[in-house]
């Protein structure tokens, strides 16, 4: 009797062993492990995170610089590089020169429009409906608010491209008129 439940307890040992998905000389996987493998972030939506992200930092930077016009501050190359560090530079040194700064902060609602290549996505397009109502340009040396044109909701446009060093950082952006979203 003991010799027969010996054999299929061997038998189970083996048949079990051939259902595993490891391989031979590989550590046995555990239902732990293969749950905890499942939901680590796929690719494309750890683009979407980090994209959407850089995105939102390059406007909080942008509005911490614009509070003094400071268009050399190094905050600015943290989230935007290329043409979208340029147009933002560009704009706060036009501030500094004609003696604006600007108070408040945008509001941005920001969508993943594409992901791309999809097997190992190095770009994604981001749109927006941002809100510039609460952003708004002032004299430097009075105070008084500038009249700088109609704010509110302008629909906005974002290349954000995967950089050489694994950060996201914003290439271009495109901001529309007013009441275009």
């Amino acid at each position: 009797m003991n010799l027969r439940h010996g054999a299929v307890g061997v038998s189970l040992v083996l048949l079990l062993g051939a259902c595993s998905s490891t391989r031979p000389g590989e550590p046995p996987v555990s239902s732990t492990a293969t749950a905890t493998r499942s939901v680590l972030p796929q690719p494309v939506d750890e683009a979407k995170e980090r994209a959407v992200a850089a995105y939102l930092g390059m406007w909080s930077d942008m509005a911490d610089a614009a509070v003094t016009s400071d268009w050399r501050s190094p905050k600015l190359a943290s989230n935007a590089t290329a043409d979208a560090l340029s147009r933002i530079s560009r704009g706060l040194y036009a501030d500094h020169y004609n003696g604006l700064v600007t108070k408040g902060k945008p509001v941005n609602h920001p969508t993943v429009e594409s992901v791309e290549p999809a097997a190992a996505p190095t770009t994604v397009n981001v749109v927006d409906c941002g809100d510039d109502s609460q952003w708004l340009k002032y004299r430097a040396d009075t105070g008084q608010q500038a009249d700088d044109g109609p704010s509110g909701r302008r629909h906005i446009e974002a290349k954000v491209k995967k950089a050489v060093d694994g950060s996201w950082k914003v290439v271009d952006f495109a901001i529309q008129d007013v009441g275009t979203c």
